[in-house]
């Protein structure tokens, strides 16, 4: 059994551009692609580049940021202005080796953090209907289900969730 120095795992905030993030981002479509298929009628690629790389930038209410252990990325996430009020978690990933550390739980609580440090109060994000690892993240992590939670997955399609973060401004 391998002991890991979760002490030595370091956030770093970079641009989503960045070659930090890109074997997250290539995983994330890999593993898009293989859950979906053509369930939404595009290839993952399509979802990934669907916003400009700067709207998940501090300059534009954004941020991207990846956790490294050992200098290598193992998860990461970002979020984007979906209003005055709302970041929208966006790309919220764990390495495939990695996984069942409770990673992406950091993720989300880091990017909430962020979310509150550039004044924000809500949070939004959504995923898909073969994703149920993220849906217990969510809701165990404190957010609402925008939907029918009696209704299956694939029913119900896209699933919205919002959490209310840091107070009024």
């Amino acid at each position: 059994m391998t002991v890991t120095n979760v002490d030595a795992d370091e956030f770093r905030y970079v641009l989503a551009t960045d070659g930090l993030a890109r074997p997250l981002l290539d995983e994330l479509e890999l593993e898009y692609d293989t859950r979906y298929g053509d369930f939404f009628g595009e290839r993952a690629s399509t979802e990934l580049n669907r916003y400009p790389a700067e709207l998940f930038s501090a300059s534009h209410g954004g941020a991207f940021v990846v956790l490294l252990r050992g200098g290598v990325p193992i998860a990461g996430g970002a979020f984007k202005r979906l209003d005055p009020e709302t970041a929208e978690l966006k790309r919220i990933w764990t390495s495939s080796a990695h996984r069942r550390q409770g990673l992406a739980r950091r993720v989300v609580e880091e990017l909430e953090a962020e979310a509150v440090r550039q004044g924000y109060t809500r949070i939004y994000l959504t995923t898909g209907p073969r994703q149920p690892e993220a849906k217990a993240l969510y809701l165990a992590t404190g957010y609402s289900p925008l939907f029918d939670t009696e209704l299956a997955p694939e029913v119900v399609g896209i699933h919205p969730f919002q959490k209310s973060v840091g107070g009024e401004r």
